[in-house]
């Protein structure tokens, strides 16, 4: 089978059917009071759900240990990354990983880290992660503070949501400081390294100089092969897309909104290969190439949880 390289593109809705669709996204850019995801904090919300205490009660600053705005923080980082739903219940995927019997309580697998990414990204509670993984990736993987700025407010200009440059500038900060590692000689090691996605080394960091021979602060995201990502991580992402069917394109993989590519950032090689290693791995799951195309074949019913729970027992 013969390796096919897509390049990366753009497109832009053509039909008024996408055209309302995207008019029908809502967008938000704040909750996390300026916060970001700390290392414990979601399994500390998650058992003070499961306690049926509520992030509401005036006691939940003692319970918690924290002080009143990261009660809230923490209340909006169990949301967003879908731990806990709309109505303060644990999720079934929380459970799995979190709860009394869960595989890593305590968030110690970089498989988790990665599934925790996804979740996060296609959950969309926080939409500057949706944004910057499925969409702005599409047009630059490099880019300036100033840039992300002019890509959220266009977003929102073509959905007819209002933009605050202030808000979102906060959410920005909050953004690269999850998976940004620190760096220089003033690094407080409790609260600079215990970001939850910094591991992944998604977003890199840099200097240029630019035209004015100053030097300008650029950010990266490149499409890398991620020999930390789990195969069944990516597997079950494939089966928790609903947008999916049961023959599903290479291409579709690597550049439909939510696929495996764009979301954890795999460039064709890395998704080839890990496509490569589901089907010999899963009886039920062929990766073929029929007259030039890709394609990625689910012909059985398989449990996504099911998938993950082998990864873990490894």
């Amino acid at each position: 089978m013969g390796l096919i390289f897509y390049e990366i593109k753009l497109i832009f809705p053509i039909n008024q059917i996408e055209i309302k669709q995207i008019m029908a996204q809502q967008y938000s850019f704040s909750g996390h009071e300026s916060f970001y995801c700390k290392q414990f904090w979601l399994k500390k919300g998650f058992d003070f759900v499961k306690s049926e205490r509520k992030f509401s009660d005036p006691n939940a600053v003692v319970d918690l240990g924290v002080g009143k705005n990261m009660v809230s923080s923490i209340n909006f980082w169990v949301k967003a990354f879908d731990i806990v739903d709309s109505n303060d219940v644990t999720t079934e995927i929380a459970e799995f990983l979190l709860g009394d019997n869960g595989v890593d309580p305590f968030i110690e697998d970089i498989g988790t880290v990665w599934l925790l990414h996804y979740l996060l990204v296609n959950k969309k509670k926080a939409s500057i992660y949706n944004l910057v993984f499925n969409k702005l990736r599409l047009e630059r993987y490099e880019f300036q503070k100033e840039q992300l700025h002019s890509f959220i407010k266009r977003e929102c200009d073509k959905a007819e949501i209002a933009y605050n440059k202030n808000t979102v500038e906060t959410d920005i900060k909050v953004f690269l400081k999850n998976y940004v590692k620190p760096e220089g000689d003033k690094i407080n090691v409790e609260e600079d390294y215990v970001g939850l996605l910094m591991d992944l080394n998604l977003v890199q960091h840099y200097q240029k100089i630019n035209e004015h021979n100053r030097r300008v602060l650029w950010y990266s995201i490149e499409s890398e092969q991620r020999s930390s990502l789990p195969i069944e991580v990516v597997l079950f992402t494939i089966l928790d897309n609903q947008s999916y069917g049961n023959t599903i394109s290479f291409r579709e993989l690597l550049t439909e909104p939510d696929s495996p590519g764009l979301v954890f950032c795999l460039n064709p090689e890395g998704l080839y290969n890990k496509l490569t290693e589901i089907a010999k791995k899963y009886r039920g799951i062929t990766f073929t190439e029929t007259a030039g195309n890709q394609v990625f074949q689910l012909n059985g019913n398989i449990d996504k949880l099911d998938v993950l729970n082998e990864y873990y027992q490894k």
